[in-house]
């Protein structure tokens, strides 16, 4: 049997004819599957909203060159170890680094961590995207979205030129 359930809605002539062209712009098969991410990104944001659990990534832009930044970046992203997944570190170019930094956890958790890391002197933005993970109700935490134990690996991944070096171990064992 499906686990799909069809409903019927009654909209306006010009919210359709604007949804149809959005449907259209955004390249969906079928105004179902519109309505279903619109659905999704809103329960996310009711997740965010309530302090839920969540999943996501921040990105990071910050010229490296900038003193003692690296070292505070990283301190503060051990502060906040629970939530941390992984971090990929790029070099854009000989100034500016680009660090991407996937989360889990509970909202405010994540949102605090991207208000001390864009507040430091040198980032020069820090956005956030967030996703719900595990069943997609968002009625307290269920199947998938119960948290994991804090007692898991962290992951730092860098990539780097052989010959640089920009002052800090990447040994966290």
């Amino acid at each position: 049997m499906s686990s799909l359930y069809r409903f019927g809605i009654s909209l306006d002539k010009k919210l359709i004819g604007a949804f149809d062209t959005y449907v259209e712009r955004e390249h969906y098969a079928s105004r179902s599957e519109a309505i279903r991410d619109l659905i999704r990104e809103k329960l996310v944001l009711k997740r965010v909203d309530e302090n839920g659990s969540v999943a996501g990534a921040l990105v990071m832009s910050y010229d490296h060159h900038r003193s003692d930044l690296s070292e505070r970046l990283m301190h503060i992203q051990h502060d906040y170890h629970e939530c941390i997944i992984s971090t990929q570190h790029v070099h854009l170019d000989h100034d500016n680094c680009l660090e991407i930094i996937a989360v889990r956890g509970k909202a405010r958790l994540i949102e605090e961590l991207a208000s001390h890391l864009k507040a430091l002197v040198g980032v020069t933005h820090l956005g956030i995207s967030f996703s719900a993970y595990g069943v997609e109700d968002t009625d307290g935490d269920s199947g998938g979205a119960r948290e994991h134990s804090r007692a898991r690996e962290h992951s730092h991944a860098h990539a780097h030129d052989a010959d640089h070096d920009h002052g800090h171990n990447h040994s966290h064992r």
